[in-house]
């Protein structure tokens, strides 16, 4: 936020307001710049001729680079409003779930109301794809689409910010030091996001912050302590204005995730370093490339009620969210190999999956290094720890390990 803003006493009335232009989406007026900045973003254009000709890129990449730049021109001046480019999304869409998914089922999604304004909050395994496939369920049914909450990480390439924008994504900063301007930050993000609610918009927003690398999904209360800010300040308690925001509780479930290893990896490196990770400059946007290009296999996304009572505090409404989440998962046959080879599911609860299926997800957990294949069943088994666990009950997130 700027200082000028910030010390001007005029009150903020909407999301458009001057203030939140350091975190807002682009609007139909300003798609020609951040569409300008993806036509000219020299990175982004090697990055396309090395993914999709490795091998006559080492040969030909100056006539490459020139017929994807002019293919890039030619499909950005097709687009002239926010509409348009996410038409182009949406239609990107169809193609990676038809190339990478072997089907995609939506539930829940027809229990919305189009015209009603939803926080939706769901788990959080990929980086990109989450509210992707949340946007493309309501585009199907024709509700309004997101504004996507996104870390100040993912802002490191001028097209992939650009490309964001357009896409009606908001930015959630993280790289704040000092516990002041940290809290001036999160009551400016809760500020939008509250007036984009009364304004009729849709949001999305990750239930904690990062991906559950491990496979334990829960919410966070700092997220939800968050959200309520701005409800605070309009001496709301915690239960009437977090019932008003119509908090759609979302579990996304994938059948394979393309950066598995990727995940297992960090967490190996953190076990081995007393939990130091050093993060490659662009490694978040190798793993967005990596989760759309990647294999899926099966995905379901379920989309619950609003929940608008059942909580007075953010640890009750967390529950309540973790719980829809849980129960909500489709425990594919990834998820019930994963829990029986660490002991957990019993034999009759995989007596249904055949040779085939069982023999194609363990090909792929022991092309591995050995010290992380329990890491990664660890993460497809934790969908069936902790749906066992919330339908008996059970508030404690079990290790796989302790669970039998």
């Amino acid at each position: 936020m700027s200082d000028t803003v910030l010390k001007d006493k005029t009150p903020v009335m909407s999301s458009e307001d001057a203030i939140f232009d350091d975190i807002r989406p682009c609007r139909d007026d300003e798609a020609p710049q951040e569409l300008a900045k993806i036509a000219q973003d020299e990175s982004l254009i090697t990055g396309i001729v090395r993914l999709r000709f490795p091998t006559l890129s080492k040969w030909l990449r100056p006539v490459l680079r020139f017929f994807v730049r002019r293919y890039i021109h030619k499909q950005l001046a097709q687009i002239k409003t926010i509409q348009d480019f996410q038409m182009q999304v949406a239609k990107a869409m169809e193609r990676m779930i038809a190339n990478t998914t072997d089907g995609l089922t939506y539930r829940g999604f027809d229990n919305l109301d189009p015209n009603k304004s939803y926080l939706f909050i769901s788990n959080h395994r990929d980086i990109s794809l989450d509210p992707a496939f949340i946007d493309f369920a309501l585009h199907t049914k024709s509700h309004r689409t997101l504004r996507i909450a996104i870390g100040d990480n993912l802002l490191r390439m001028p097209a992939a910010t650009a490309l964001m924008r357009l896409n009606k994504s908001f930015i959630v900063k993280r790289a704040v030091a000092s516990p002041r301007e940290r809290l001036k930050e999160v009551t400016h993000l809760s500020q939008y996001m509250g007036l984009s609610l009364q304004e009729g918009h849709c949001i999305w927003i990750a239930q904690r912050e990062g991906r559950a690398k491990n496979g334990d999904d829960r919410t966070e209360e700092s997220v939800l302590k968050m959200i309520y800010m701005y409800g605070r300040s309009q001496k709301e308690d915690f239960a009437s204005y977090m019932s008003k925001l119509n908090i759609v509780p979302v579990s996304i479930n994938y059948e394979f995730d393309p950066n598995d290893f990727e995940k297992a990896h960090e967490l190996d490196e953190k076990a081995r370093n007393n939990g130091v990770y050093h993060k490659g400059e662009f490694e978040d946007i190798k793993s967005i490339v990596k989760g759309i290009k990647g294999y899926k296999g099966h995905v379901t996304i379920v989309a619950g009620q609003p929940i608008t009572e059942g909580f007075s505090t953010p640890e009750e409404l967390a529950q309540l969210i973790d719980d829809f989440i849980y129960q909500h998962y489709e425990l594919f046959p990834s998820v019930l190999i994963a829990a029986h080879e660490l002991g957990l599911a019993t034999a009759d609860e995989v007596a249904d999956i055949t040779a085939e299926e069982k023999q194609k997800f363990l090909e792929r957990v022991h092309a591995y290094p050995q010290q992380l294949q329990e890491r990664v069943l660890k993460m497809y088994a934790y969908p069936y720890i902790n749906q066992k666990s919330s339908l008996a009950g059970t508030k404690r997130h079990l290790e796989p390990k302790d669970a039998a």
